[in-house]
C-alpha cells in the first residue's frame, strides 16, 4: 500500500534522478567534465557510439570530440523512472545538436535522436548513474543548414563566460 509518505519520497527520488540526467547534459554542452562526472557512480560505465568502459576514460574519450566542434546543445523531452528501492532504470529520450568544427575531426553539423537508458543507483544518499547506454536511434546530416546567430545579444559560451556562469557567480 503506498502511503502519501512514501508518494512524497518517490517523487523526490525522481526528481533527483532527472537532475542527474540533467547535470549530464548541462557538462556536455558547456564542456563542464567535473559536472559530467558528477553524473556518474566513480565506478560507472558509459556505451556510448563507438565507446564503451568506465566514466573516466569517457570523459577523456569525449573532451576532445566536444572541444573540437562549435557547440552541442541537448533538448531532453520524455523521462521515465521505474524504482526498486535504491536503484532505478530511467529512460530519456533526448535530441542533440552538434554544429562546428574544422575540418578532418569526422561528421560535424549534425542532429541525433537518442536514449538515455540509465541504470540508476542510490548509494549514501547520492542518485548518479552505475551504466549509461546511449542508444542512437537516428542522426540526420545538417550540413549547409545551421547558422549562427549574429545579433549582438546573449551568446552561449562554453569557457567559463557563459551567461549561466555570470548568474552562478552572483548566488556564490
Amino acid at each position: 500500500m503506498t502511503t502519501p509518505e512514501n508518494a512524497v519520497a518517490a517523487l523526490l527520488d525522481k526528481q533527483a534522478i532527472h537532475e542527474v540526467v540533467m547535470r549530464y547534459c548541462r557538462g556536455i554542452d558547456r564542456l563542464d567534465f567535473d559536472l559530467v562526472r558528477s553524473a556518474y557512480h566513480p565506478d560507472g560505465i558509459d556505451h556510448h557510439t563507438g565507446f564503451d568502459g568506465p566514466v573516466d576514460d569517457f570523459v577523456a574519450w569525449v573532451a576532445p570530440k566536444l572541444r573540437a566542434i562549435g557547440g552541442t546543445m541537448h533538448h531532453v523531452g520524455n523521462h521515465l523512472v521505474e524504482l526498486r528501492g535504491d536503484h532505478a532504470v530511467s529512460e530519456t529520450y533526448c535530441t542533440a545538436a552538434h554544429w562546428g568544427g574544422g575540418d578532418g575531426i569526422g561528421m560535424v553539423d549534425f542532429t541525433s535522436g537518442c536514449r538515455y537508458v540509465d541504470l540508476m543507483e542510490r548509494r549514501d544518499g547520492v542518485w548518479a548513474i552505475a551504466e549509461r547506454w546511449a542508444v542512437r536511434e537516428w542522426t540526420r546530416s545538417d550540413a549547409g543548414r545551421l547558422t549562427v546567430p549574429e545579433s549582438a545579444g546573449p551568446r552561449g559560451r562554453r569557457d567559463g563566460s557563459d551567461p549561466l556562469d555570470s548568474a552562478s557567480a552572483r548566488l556564490a
